[in-house]
């Protein structure tokens, strides 16, 4: 799972002097911007291997904030995101709060607690992405597994010693000798013990 390591903070704000403002804000500490003056127009551009946050207002032409942070969810865009505005709500923050958004920040926004927060979303963003690429590497590894070997690695990864797996599986020791040697092979473990550290990488995956 390749994705841009440069972050990009996205902007979407229908105000022309909001954008620029935000965008003066970031050009400051060196964050690369990209803005949009809706909803809309930031769905037909952006792409979800990239790498950044999204600061969106809520009251908007089009699909309001909260919208677009539905539709992200429905197209399984995980980019992290702080919705601003001017006409905040508790009932508003708590359903913005519930569907996942980074933060919910009212304006006028504090210049120092913007940056502050969007350098925690990048960040975020940052490892959750490293995480599915470490998820995605491990699922390849298993589907190269047989059958047998990914039924011989379960009880492996349970704590079976190679006598009691023969003896569950009414197979010979000499067999599951083979398939240990070939699981460790494919999931690229040198031993049982990082086997199990990956194993837990997956466990999600892999059904005990």
């Amino acid at each position: 799972m390749n994705y841009d390591k440069e972050a990009t903070v996205f902007i979407v704000e229908d105000n022309d002097d909001a954008r620029e403002a935000l965008c003066f804000l970031f050009d400051s500490v060196r964050l690369k911007t990209e803005t949009y003056p809706s909803g809309d127009e930031f769905l037909k551009h952006y792409e979800t291997k990239r790498l950044g946050c999204l600061i969106v207002d809520v009251r908007m032409p089009g699909i309001s904030g909260l919208e677009l942070h539905k539709e992200l969810i429905a197209q399984n865009a995980l980019i992290p995101i702080i919705i601003i505005t001017a006409h905040a709500d508790v009932a508003m923050a708590v359903r913005a709060m519930k569907a996942g958004a980074f933060d919910f920040l009212e304006k006028p926004v504090n210049d120092e607690l913007l940056l502050e927060r969007v350098r925690q979303a990048i960040e975020y963003d940052k490892q959750r992405r490293q995480e599915e690429c470490k998820r995605q590497q491990l699922l390849e590894r298993l589907e190269q597994l047989t059958p047998r070997e990914y039924e011989v690695m379960k009880k492996l990864l349970q704590g079976n010693s190679t006598k009691v797996i023969a003896y569950d599986l009414k197979i010979s020791h000499k067999t599951v000798e083979s398939h240990r040697g070939q699981i460790m092979k494919k999931m690229q473990a040198k031993n049982v013990a990082e086997l199990v550290r990956i194993g837990m990488g997956c466990e999600r995956t892999i059904k005990l």
